[in-house]
């Protein structure tokens, strides 16, 4: 096999379950040592964990709630401790809070804000201290950001369209250290939590171009192709995987 990550050392904020898991796993088989943390399913990430062990490189998963930015940063130092570096930062841990503007809580507002843009700040800034030349820095974002066909999504709509931002702006800070960061805008992607099957699917599957959910795996390997070596000249980008979903 061709192991494009070999030697490369990553974290995945969220990975125990759906895209993240997926993640974990491409990272894990194109030859990285990966690390992820996860918040409540202490099952699934040993299972995560077992399954990057049996590919025969290293896995580290650390429990940590993303709307904590001292957990945040725990986790990034508790990768390099590990490791001995970090290569690869993959923002992925994000909620979904969806509710009309008069019934929509400030607190849940907070939080939508604390764990879809203010982890992947400090997350961000925590990792890049440790990057060196060829880091690579990857948030998962939303087709969202550009398109909300539905109402009730604006909070969340909002939150990933921050990302936009953030990744543009910090493509000029990063550049001249050659680390790159660019976000991935998955489209209705099949998981646990989000099911391809029922009325809101349905609704959704009517205004896509490729009339199916996406994968998880899908999402994974647009992940890894940023994170490799042929993805070098690529930063400040919001990258579309929603099967015509935004066109």
């Amino acid at each position: 096999m061709n192991y494009t990550l070999k030697n490369k050392r990553a974290l995945v904020t969220g990975g125990s379950r759906g895209i993240g898991a997926a993640i974990v796993k491409r990272l894990a088989t194109e030859g990285a040592d990966v690390a992820f943390t996860y918040t409540s399913s202490p099952d699934r990430a040993k299972e995560v964990v077992e399954a990057v062990q049996a590919l025969g490189v290293q896995a580290l998963s650390i429990q940590a709630d993303s709307a904590e930015a001292s957990e945040v940063v725990a986790a990034v130092e508790q990768t390099v401790e590990k490791f001995g570096g970090i290569d690869i930062l993959v923002n992925n841990a994000g909620i979904a809070q969806m509710a009309p503007i008069d019934e929509f809580k400030l607190a849940d507002f907070d939080r939508t804000f604390a764990i879809n843009v203010r982890a992947v700040f400090v997350a961000t800034q925590a990792a890049v201290k440790h990057m060196q030349e060829g880091g690579r820095v990857i948030n998962i974002g939303s087709t969202n950001a550009e398109r909300a066909p539905f109402a009730g999504s604006g909070v969340y709509a909002m939150s990933k369209s921050a990302l936009q931002g953030l990744a543009q702006g910090l493509a000029r800070d990063l550049g001249p250290r050659k680390i790159t960061i660019n976000n991935v805008q998955p489209g209705p992607i099949a998981t646990d939590m989000n099911p391809p099957e029922g009325e809101f699917a349905e609704m959704l599957k009517k205004q896509l171009a490729i009339s199916r959910y996406g994968t998880v795996e899908e999402v994974a390997g647009m992940v890894a192709y940023l994170a490799g070596p042929e993805a070098a000249y690529i930063t400040g980008a919001n990258l579309m995987i929603d099967g015509g979903f935004s066109a």
